[in-house]
């Protein structure tokens, strides 16, 4: 396996990028949901509701973390705003996540703060921008 290891570790800012954006579109998924119900109109948000505030949030950050620009502060924004929503929305129902239906909102939250300290990864608007005197 450690023959594996400098490959890998070559792969990694990759992966990291590839990481943020794979997360930054499942994300925005939820918020078109919530916003525009597409692509479905299951859980359409009334405007000014707690769910459409969520939605907004979702879609302004989701988008800046899927062009990794402003990476940082949109994916602290967006850690904290899926641990508000597994409180507010999940932990009610009951301890374990499983039960209470918050394993994605947690999931969120720490991929959202992994991102905060790991940063976009090389494919970003980020990247290209410290590059640049």
């Amino acid at each position: 396996m450690d023959s594996l290891n400098p490959t890998l570790n070559a792969w990694a800012p990759r992966v990291l990028s590839i990481l943020r954006i794979m997360a930054a579109l499942v994300l925005l998924q939820h918020a078109f949901v919530k916003l525009f119900g597409f692509p479905m109109s299951v859980n359409f948000a009334p405007v000014g509701s707690l769910p459409w505030i969520a939605a907004c949030i979702e879609l302004v950050t989701g988008l800046l973390i899927l062009f990794g620009f402003f990476t940082r502060p949109a994916a602290f924004i967006l850690a904290g705003t899926m641990a508000a929503a597994y409180f507010i929305g999940h932990a009610g129902r009951g301890f374990f996540p499983i039960q209470n239906g918050g394993s994605l909102a947690i999931m969120y939250c720490f991929t959202f703060l992994y991102l905060v300290f790991a940063g976009p990864g090389p494919w970003s608007v980020d990247a290209q921008r410290s590059n640049n005197p």
